[in-house]
């Protein structure tokens, strides 16, 4: 996926990702998000989106709760 495809934006983004206990990634601030094919995934309007980790939401690559339904155990989180 080559810079063609992901066009950079000239101003400064804050974003804050953390990373929920058994649960999604959650993405606080403006951000681009995009899907396999490079289109653009409209996030306007939402100042906070879970992404799905455990690979089993309906809704891909948004979290819809499933994890809860499975079971699903993150892994251990890195050493610092």
């Amino acid at each position: 996926m080559g810079a063609a495809l992901f066009p950079r934006r000239t101003a400064a983004m804050t974003v804050k990702i953390t990373i929920r206990p058994n649960g999604p990634y959650l993405v606080e601030g403006e951000c681009e998000l995009y899907d396999p094919t490079g289109a653009l995934i409209n996030t306007t309007g939402q100042p906070r989106i879970a992404l799905c980790r455990c690979g089993a939401s309906s809704n891909k690559p948004m979290c819809d709760g499933t994890h809860n339904k499975i079971g699903f155990q993150a892994a251990d989180a890195a050493k610092k």
